[in-house]
């Protein structure tokens, strides 16, 4: 089997460079913020029979506008919302004519701008509850290790699993950044979903080892705490991959054939829960060995 505690540092290097590597180009290049960031146009159309597929849709305006960024709403009595970047009105007529053109008895309810949809008020309050749900879980992770006290008492078990998860959601995030570089790929609502699914799906991961070494320090106390760590890892390893696995292979099939109205949502989970795997196993366990040494040398 693959050495996990005793090669640490070689784990450690990799996911430093990693999280280096996109905190840098977070710094450098920053995220390409959508509509739902910046807002844009609102386009509401009202169809006679049915109403096209939004890839059509999609399609009509890209061609257009020359945006990558648009959202397709499909309502009841045959309207369609879309929503893109801001457009000139010669612009909004050359697309117009476009649509109607292809869907000759269309009709235009309203064109208006539109300001954010995830504007600063809901940012604030986005972000307050993701601190309020990291000291959650600091806590409830705590509580549900309070009788492990030794060798790591429980409230690092904790911060660890926070630790896995903000190196995690950093290198999500800097994927993303080289993406909007380099192939105009913009953030909106659904990336901010896959992120906060990640935050769960990854702290869960990780617990899932730590609880096997809580365990395995109730019914082998006296075991050296690596070889304790090592022993889990191992134990939980097939579990944890297979089970990322298994998932991404379903993230991979939606990417392929769901469309792009899910393309962003899809491939955030899947660097996210590929990334999260990997720390569940490969940091966030072995950094109790090191929490544990450093115990040792303080005392």
């Amino acid at each position: 089997m693959l050495a996990i505690t005793s090669k640490r540092k070689i784990w450690y290097l990799v996911s430093g460079t990693l999280v280096s590597a996109s905190a840098i180009v977070l710094i450098l290049w920053g995220l390409k913020f959508g509509i739902d960031f910046t807002g844009g146009s609102l386009l509401e159309l009202k169809f006679p029979k049915s109403i096209p597929t939004v890839t059509d849709l999609r399609t009509a305006v890209t061609d257009v506008t020359g945006q990558s960024s648009v959202t397709v709403q499909p309502g009841s009595d045959q309207k369609v919302i879309i929503r893109f970047s801001q457009i000139t009105e010669s612009v909004h007529s050359d697309l117009m004519s476009k649509i109607r053109a292809t869907y000759a008895d269309v009709s235009e309810l309203r064109f208006d701008a539109i300001g954010p949809t995830i504007g600063n008020e809901l940012r604030q309050k986005t972000l307050w509850a993701i601190i309020l749900s990291v000291i959650g879980m600091i806590v409830y992770i705590s509580f549900a290790f309070r009788k492990i006290t030794r060798p790591v008492p429980s409230w690092q078990y904790g911060t660890l699993a926070i630790v896995a998860l903000i190196h995690n959601l950093i290198i999500t995030a800097g994927v993303f950044a080289v993406l909007g570089k380099f192939y105009n790929l913009e953030v909106n609502a659904s990336f901010v979903a896959a992120m906060l699914t990640i935050f769960g799906y990854s702290v869960n991961d990780t617990v899932v080892v730590f609880d096997r070494i809580r365990d395995n320090l109730i019914h082998h106390p006296n075991t050296n705490f690596a070889q304790l760590v090592e022993d889990s890892i191992q134990q939980t390893f097939r579990r944890s991959t297979t089970t990322g696995f298994s998932v991404l292979l379903a993230l991979l099939a939606i990417l392929a054939f769901g469309g792009e109205t899910i393309r962003d949502f899809t491939l955030a989970m899947i660097i996210g829960i590929a990334v999260g795997t990997y720390s569940s196993i490969f940091l966030a366990a072995p950094l109790l060995v090191d929490a544990q040494r450093l115990r040792v040398k303080k005392k």
